[in-house]
């Protein structure tokens, strides 16, 4: 058997046991270690090849080429995705700059009553209700108003909420309740008009927060952009 070191090692278990340090530091690329490790079973066969029957030139030179011919294409491969990845954020942070200052309709129960005092929402329910009950709180926890709605049917429902014009821009909470067949009522989802104050990006442009006055929300709660 061939080695090409003192220790009676050879190429094979000194490649593995470079991959496997070059795992352990995470500094080398895959692209890197398949062409370090072709380099040296190069190396190893040319310091170990027969003086008297050298093997073909042009055979190593058709491996070497074929060897850059991989690492190019693995290049190529990393640089698309870089390009897009990048395209993925751009989008994202183009989208998210053109919803600031926008209202939208976002799954909470908090927002601001508007510049005449009304919040505007949606209902969402499972199915149909002889009454909806909606009370209304505000920053202190104080109840403003309890008031019927009235019935409503399965899915989402647009509804308003008049409150004094005095109070405008005032933080208010929002819970809405359906009533069942045996007359209790039970919560139903409710979406509020918010305005977007910022946008945060996540990594790659993933994860895109929307944040508003009460509180910040992901991209997934928004119903609709205005109102």
């Amino acid at each position: 058997m061939s080695t090409i070191n003192g220790n009676n090692d050879n190429i094979y278990t000194q490649i593995n046991k470079a991959n496997q340090a070059s795992d352990a530091s995470g500094v080398k690329s895959s692209s890197q270690e398949d062409s370090d490790m072709f380099m040296q079973l190069m190396i190893a066969q040319l310091k170990n090849q027969d003086p008297t029957s050298p093997a073909d030139t042009s055979e190593f030179m058709g491996q070497i080429s074929n060897m850059q011919q991989v690492e190019s294409m693995n290049n190529l491969t990393t640089t698309i995705e870089a390009m897009a990845s990048s395209m993925v954020t751009s989008q994202s942070a183009l989208q998210a700059s053109s919803m600031v200052g926008q209202n939208i309709m976002i799954s909470t129960d908090k927002t601001l009553s508007n510049e005449e005092g009304v919040i505007n929402g949606v209902l969402s329910l499972n199915g149909k209700t002889d009454n909806v009950r909606l009370t209304v709180t505000d920053a202190n926890g104080q109840v403003v108003e309890t008031l019927d709605l009235g019935a409503y049917g399965p899915g989402n429902t647009d509804f308003n909420w008049k409150g004094a014009v005095e109070n405008a821009g005032n933080e208010y909470s929002l819970k809405a309740e359906a009533k069942l067949e045996n007359g209790t009522y039970t919560r139903i989802d409710t979406y509020l008009d918010n305005r977007v104050t910022s946008v945060t990006l996540g990594q790659n442009g993933i994860g895109m927060r929307i944040n508003t006055a009460v509180g910040s929300t992901a991209i997934e709660n928004v119903l609709r952009i205005g109102v």
